[in-house]
This record gives structure tokens, C-alpha cells and sequence, in this order.
């Protein structure tokens, strides 16, 4: 039963790469002292993606946030008394 829960969690992922590829990928493997060459592929990439992911993320956000601040101050709603009266005070208090 554990054995199929097991299996049911895992993906499989084929791909065709040259000859020369593979030993390339082999070799960096090796050097960066990993235990396989599927541990190598695995985590680079996932590593990889995370980058990706996170650098557009930010870019989207950066951009939703600036939207919002440009908004903000082409669209700004008249001061109330609250803020003229503490405007006013923090001129008060400069002027002394």
C-alpha cells in the first residue's frame, strides 16, 4: 500500500540529449559533488526555476506597486481637516 501512495507522488521526466551533453552533464555532477546525475539535473533546474519564477514575480509586483503609487498621486482625494489641521500645526511648530 505505502509502495503505490509512493509511486502515485512521483513524475517521471524523459529527454534526449547528445552523447556529449550527457558526459558534460556527468562531469559537473561529479565536480559539484552530487550523488547522481538525475540529482544534478533535478536540482539545477530546480534551483533554475525558482530564479525564474521569482525574479518575474518581483517584476509583476514592481510594476502592480508602482501602477498603484503613479495612481495614488495623479488621483489623490482632497486633504481633510485632520490632515489641514496637522499641516498647519507642523507649520506652526517649523515657524517657531
Amino acid at each position: 500500500m505505502a509502495t503505490k501512495e509512493l509511486k502515485q507522488n512521483k513524475a517521471r521526466f524523459d529527454t534526449r540529449i547528445s552523447k556529449e551533453q550527457k558526459v558534460f552533464f556527468e562531469r559537473a555532477a561529479r565536480v559539484g559533488g552530487y550523488r547522481s546525475l538525475t540529482d544534478f539535473v533535478v536540482l539545477t533546474v530546480q534551483e533554475k526555476a525558482k530564479e525564474i519564477i521569482s525574479e518575474k514575480e518581483q517584476i509583476i509586483a514592481s510594476k502592480r506597486d508602482s501602477e498603484i503609487f503613479f495612481d495614488a498621486i495623479t488621483n489623490s482625494p482632497k486633504a481633510n481637516k485632520n490632515l489641514i489641521n496637522a499641516a498647519n500645526e507642523y507649520k506652526a511648530l517649523q515657524a517657531q
